[in-house]
């Protein structure tokens, strides 16, 4: 064990549950006391019981650190669902955490997609991240509506609005999704789903603040009142090379040259690559990206953890971002 609280026993008191409608994203990253900016974080469903643990000991520090939210991600075609509700209920009852649940339409009728909208309701989730999602098994593959199902995330955000009273976000691109005609279709279809009811947008993740700057003045030039919603940079502080190579493969992202480079010498050319060094690469980079980022006006930092805490508890504390109280080294 690492040394932590109990991932249980000592997490904070409860939130809202049942009836209790939860706070808007939007409502809690203005409301946050965190120092310097807001900041939230993004946990996949676990796939064994060691996983599990690691999961719920770094919402354990998350927690104590004062995330604004996290976001519990939905498998291709629905591939983790009910993982996913488990994660979010046990969110909801058991963490002062504020849970995004994922949701997306590849793979289901629009009657599922109800269900399942309806399941979230009936856990105390309030907030949606509506998603088209990946096609399963291969995300760059050809993507195929179900007959019965939806096309767009813009319809998605429309269905969940007609069955409750949610609030709901969605993604957005700043180096374009890889199936948009180009940057401007990108933005249209964006400002299309902000339309439709979204209240922000999170990003894909990227290593470029150009992109992001670039993707906040499309977004501004297209329609000035979408403009005005949160859009919420997506990152990743880079731990292990292989690791960030097969993201950027999966997600048509771009790595910068100068990054990848410095990576790649950290690495070394044995046959393990020397984490370590690469770590402290990937860290450092991190930390001048949200620099740069905070200084631009960000409003909040959402890090992908992969369900590890101490990746982003190290750039947090490089931020002076680390509550006064002190919360203990992250371990996880």
């Amino acid at each position: 064990m690492s040394g932590y609280p109990d991932p249980v026993t000592q997490l904070p008191d409860p939130g809202p549950t049942g009836g209790e409608r939860h706070p808007s994203i939007v409502d809690r990253i203005a409301a946050s006391t965190t120092p310097r900016v807001p900041f939230s974080v993004e946990f996949y469903p676990p796939r064994d019981e060691a996983a599990e643990e690691r999961l719920w000991r770094a919402a354990s520090v998350f927690s104590e650190l004062g995330a604004a939210f996290v976001s519990v991600t939905y498998g291709a075609g629905g591939s983790t669902r009910d993982r996913t509700v488990k994660v979010v209920e046990r969110v909801v009852r058991e963490t002062d955490l504020l849970p995004i649940a994922h949701l997306t339409a590849v793979g289901h009728t629009v009657a599922e997609l109800r269900e399942m909208i309806q399941l979230y309701a009936d856990v105390g989730v309030s907030n949606i991240l509506a998603l088209r999602g990946d096609p399963p098994g291969d995300p760059l593959g050809d993507w195929t509506p179900h007959p019965d199902g939806l096309h767009y995330a813009e319809e998605l955000v429309r269905l969940i609005h007609e069955v409750g009273d949610f609030h709901v976000g969605v993604a957005s691109f700043p180096e374009g999704h890889y199936r948009a005609r180009d940057l401007d279709h990108d933005t249209e279809v964006l400002t299309t789903k902000l339309r439709a009811g979204a209240e922000y947008s999170i990003t894909q993740m990227f290593w470029d603040v150009e992109h992001y700057l670039r993707l906040r003045d499309r977004v501004a030039a297209v329609d000035a009142e979408q403009a005005a919603k949160p859009i919420i940079p997506g990152l990743m502080p880079v731990t292990s090379l292989r690791q960030v190579r097969r993201m950027v493969e999966l997600s048509g992202c771009e790595l910068p040259a100068g990054l990848s480079e410095r990576l790649r010498r950290a690495a070394g050319d044995g046959p393990e690559e020397n984490r370590a060094a690469v770590r402290e690469v990937g860290i450092g980079f991190a930390t001048q990206l949200c620099e740069r980022l905070i200084a631009e006006g960000v409003p909040c930092l959402h890090f992908n953890t992969l369900n590890f805490s101490r990746a982003t508890h190290e750039v947090l504390t490089n931020l002076s971002m680390v509550p006064s109280t002190g919360v203990g080294a992250a371990r996880s």
